[in-house]
Formats: C-alpha cells, structure tokens, sequence
C-alpha cells in the first residue's frame, strides 16, 4: 500500500540569529511531597529561559535521578489525575520484583515499581528556544513525575544558542 504524499510547508519561514553564543545551566531542586506526584515545571522553565538571555536555541531539561521524570503533556486536574492512575495500573506496586527481594537486590526501598514506570516517561527533554522563550504546543506543559517520593529532586535546566543583544 502507497504511503499518503508528504505535503509542503505553505510557507517556509527561515529565523537567522546573530549574536554571541551563550550556555547557561542552573540547577533546580524540587521537594517532593508524596511517593507519586506531578509537578508543573513549565513556568519555573520559561523564567528560566527568559532569565538565561539566550534568544534562539535549545534547551536542555533532565531529571537526575532513575526515578523521577520530565515529560510533556497537557497540565489539566483531570488528566494529571489520569496520569496518575495509568501508571499505577501499568505497573503494579505490589508485584514481584527482583530489585525488591533481598535475595537478589540490596535496594532496601522497594521501589522497582518507581525504576520501571520511569522507563515509560524518559530523563531528558531538549526543547527550542524562539524569541527568548521556550517553543511549547498551546496545551503543552513540562512536567516532572515524582515516582519514589517524598524526596528533593534534582533537575539540571541547560539554556545554549544565541544571547539578546
């Protein structure tokens, strides 16, 4: 079966920045306050990237633990509570887990479930920066899960490109 034709942007817009090249990193610590949890990090980023004075391009948002995440999607009470749900569903706490049985594992958390449902979201986000702010869809939110809390989290923001003038 042919795949449907590929159709061309109407316009094509070409953004050329100059400018001096910036990196700029901070890192962000977030208390946690329950075992699994959301957090709506998309202002905290934003200032961040304002504050950064980087103008055009790209930035960098990881997660520095395996059982905590960053991801995109909508920030909506309904839906962070959904997100919730389906994550426990699709890894069960309580099953059986090597990680979790001190004949195989050392780890006196019991958090194979938290390691497992990490794998399901990702660490890492790289995300444009236009005009001195990060690119994000009209619905689109960064969000940090916490998954073995409550704990203080460390995310690593890293602005790079061209600075204002």
């Amino acid at each position: 079966m042919p795949s449907a034709p590929v159709k061309a942007p109407e316009q094509l817009t070409v953004e050329v920045a100059t400018g001096s090249y910036r990196v700029v990193s901070n890192i962000v610590r977030i208390q946690s306050e329950e075992r699994e949890d959301l957090y709506n990090l998309t202002q905290l980023i934003r200032d961040f990237v304002k504050s950064s004075g980087v103008r055009a391009g790209s930035l960098s948002v990881s997660s520095l633990h395996t059982t905590s995440t960053i991801f995109i999607n909508e920030w909506q009470d309904a839906l962070v509570h959904d997100m919730k749900t389906y994550l426990r569903a699709l890894v069960n706490k309580d099953g059986y887990f090597r990680h979790n049985d001190p004949a195989w594992s050392d780890c006196d958390r019991r958090n194979a479930d938290s390691h497992l449902r990490s794998l399901l979201l990702g660490m890492n986000l790289s995300l444009q920066i236009s005009d001195g702010d990060v690119v994000l869809g009209e619905w689109q939110s960064i969000i940090m899960a916490e998954l073995d809390g409550p704990r203080e989290r460390t995310i690593r923001l890293q602005a790079m490109g061209i600075a204002g003038e």
